[in-house]
């Protein structure tokens, strides 16, 4: 993910001579219900209410939770205070740099959706091109302006599976104690839904729709199999050439569609009646969306991948590479055996539960002394 947002990460100004840490002196253990914590994310219009977005406000709403004061980040008002800076990448390296020049921490989260599904031999790819540039004259200075570098000048890297910190470690040299892993969670409607009836003709995905989720590929392969498929999720922008690709399936047969919905028991009660949950993306972390269809009772298609195979292991079925030929039957042999399949028994976290695991996190990097 990192080498495709490449130069869009945004230089942002912020007036940090005047954000200050809210305690004068270390913060000693045990220090949540004092702790002040900025949110931040780099990027606007970029979330569209997909599983990143969520993950951001669910996580800010399980801290306070547990009684931190926590913030969005008003980077125009220069009286906002913090101990720490909880980012959500993108973020500029100009804010990594001042933080540190202040003396604020920075926890950064980081999606690796790319990278944490590389093999071994693209990752050493990766790397030895990686390399080869940094000692370039003339890329040299352009690589260090990069993305990745965030990843070095944070204090601490957050991430949600062993494949992304596996990537972390293997493709940007980042150590190991650098990072965290803290799991993504499910509001209380999705852990206490019980298991649907699975009475719906349909099967049913979750998602952006672009070209990262295939869902031009899917909803061609909804249309071969004559599996109906019900895709629930929006564009980034109606004008968008591949939504009007995807917008030209809709059929309302196999290929059905119903915009982002916000409501989580409306969510609840498309995925209790659907036969199954299906998704064909080629970039995924943690997949919040296919844990959601899981708590509801629903059986899982999903590419093989590092990230699938670490959360749902032989619990799940699986397509295989996404262009090849075997997934039409994989699809259809999945949509008839859906309705008897068994739901995918694997460890669900509430956000107050991810929170008091990030506070952890804070509370390890706040008693640490600052490192230049």
């Amino acid at each position: 993910m990192l080498d495709i947002l490449g130069t869009v990460v945004r230089f942002r100004a912020i007036s940090f001579s005047q954000i200050s840490t809210g305690e004068s002196s270390p913060a000693p253990p045990n220090l949540a219900s004092r702790m002040k914590i900025l949110i931040d994310h780099g990027m606007p219009f970029q979330l569209v209410h997909g599983g990143y977005q969520t993950q951001i406000e669910e996580t800010k709403r399980g801290l306070e939770q547990i009684g931190m004061d926590v913030q969005w980040m008003r980077w125009w008002d220069d009286t906002q205070r913090a101990d720490l800076i909880h980012a959500f990448s993108p973020v500029s390296q100009a804010l990594l740099i001042h933080s540190r020049e202040k003396n604020i921490p920075v926890v950064l989260t980081t999606l690796l959706t790319l990278e944490c599904n590389f093999s071994e031999t693209r990752i050493r790819a990766k790397r030895w091109r990686d390399g080869l540039l940094a000692r370039s004259p003339g890329v040299r200075g352009l690589f260090k302006t990069l993305p990745q570098q965030a990843l070095h000048l944070c204090t601490q890297n957050v991430v949600s599976l062993e494949a992304e910190r596996r990537a972390m470690q293997r493709i940007y040299g980042i150590r190991r104690d650098r990072i965290s892993i803290v799991p993504y969670g499910l509001s209380d409607t999705f852990l206490n839904a019980e298991a649907g009836s699975r009475g719906g003709d349909y099967l049913i995905t979750q998602g952006t729709i672009t070209e990262r989720k295939n869902s031009v590929v899917l909803a061609e392969l909804a249309h071969r199999a004559q599996v109906p498929i019900l895709f629930v999720g929006k564009p980034y922008n109606v004008s968008d050439p591949y939504w009007k690709r995807f917008e030209a399936l809709i059929d309302q047969k196999w290929v059905r569609h119903q915009d982002h919905v916000s409501n989580p028991v409306q969510m609840v009660e498309l995925l209790r009646s659907a036969r199954g949950f299906v998704l064909m993306s080629d970039m995924e972390n943690w997949c919040l969306s296919a844990h959601e269809a899981a708590a509801c009772g629903l059986p899982v298609l999903v590419p093989r991948m590092n990230w699938s195979m670490e959360r749902f292991g032989d619990q799940a079925r699986y397509f295989q590479d996404l262009r090849s030929r075997a997934n039409l039957a994989i699809l259809r042999r999945f949509y008839e055996d859906s309705v008897s399949l068994p739901i995918p028994q694997v460890r669900q976290w509430s956000w107050r539960e991810v929170a008091q695991q990030l506070t952890r996190v804070y509370e390890e990097v706040l008693s640490t002394p600052p490192q230049n």
